[in-house]
């Protein structure tokens, strides 16, 4: 059983006789203790704060029968480990697969993950810091124009909280969207159309980050924590 909070993507699960059903992960309708094993592939890593992305975890557990066994994957602030880059890093901007790398949903597939893609001209970075900045004076912080940065495709993080351009493909030619546009470059004339692009929110984990999420909860024990491809991942094993 899938469950998804878009709902034209629980809709193709329909077309393909699959049982999925549109929900929040942080209030997912199903019994307690029900399901012998969970997979939440690149989910966690769109909530915004620790609070949320423990709930997630939190809420992953409940579904759990004791001895049941959870699998998550969230992307890494890591993208070159080990001395490797990962596969969205060798992907390079001008690279044979252009319409690919036009296409955001194919950018970085570790299992059913979605990764970035965005164009140069995206590209921003926060005259302030996301905590705001104190005042020695009176102790107040200042949170005057905080922005989160636009991260560049295929490149490395450099925030671990940021917007990842989504570039809708075809986008004039389907229903209009109050959403901000971009000149997409290319020689076809479809390539010079706008396109829509949709901003979404994604914290980066730094290595141990998800573990310790995962092992602050009583009810579940770490069975696996590991890196794969630009991505952390941990198994979890409720008790």
């Amino acid at each position: 059983v899938g469950c998804d909070r878009s709902k034209n993507l629980v809709d193709i699960c329909a077309e393909k006789h699959f049982q999925a059903f549109v929900c929040d992960a942080l209030s997912v309708p199903i019994r307690s203790g029900s399901c012998d094993a969970c997979i939440s592939i690149a989910v966690i890593h769109h909530f915004s704060t620790a609070e949320r992305r423990l709930a997630t975890i939190r809420e992953l557990a409940r579904l759990l029968r004791p001895g049941g066994t959870a699998l998550i994957y969230v992307w890494a602030m890591e993208q070159e480990y080990k001395n490797q880059k990962s596969k969205y890093l060798k992907e390079k901007n001008g690279s044979k697969n252009k319409e690919r790398e036009m296409n955001t949903g194919k950018a970085q597939r570790p299992l059913s993950d979605q990764g970035p893609d965005n164009s140069s001209q995206d590209s921003a970075w926060s005259d302030q810091v996301l905590n705001g900045l104190k005042d020695e004076s009176c102790g107040a912080k200042l949170v005057a124009d905080v922005r989160l940065p636009v991260h560049t495709n295929r490149t490395s993080f450099h925030s671990q909280d940021l917007l990842v351009p989504w570039h809708l493909k075809g986008g004039t030619k389907k229903k209009k969207e109050s959403v901000d546009t971009v000149l997409v470059p290319g020689g076809s004339k479809e390539a010079q159309e706008l396109s829509p692009v949709f901003h979404r929110y994604y914290h980066v984990f730094c290595e141990g980050e998800l573990e310790a999420a995962c092992r602050s909860l009583d009810c579940v024990r770490v069975q696996k924590s590991y890196y794969d491809q630009g991505n952390w991942c941990v198994i979890l094993e409720k008790l």
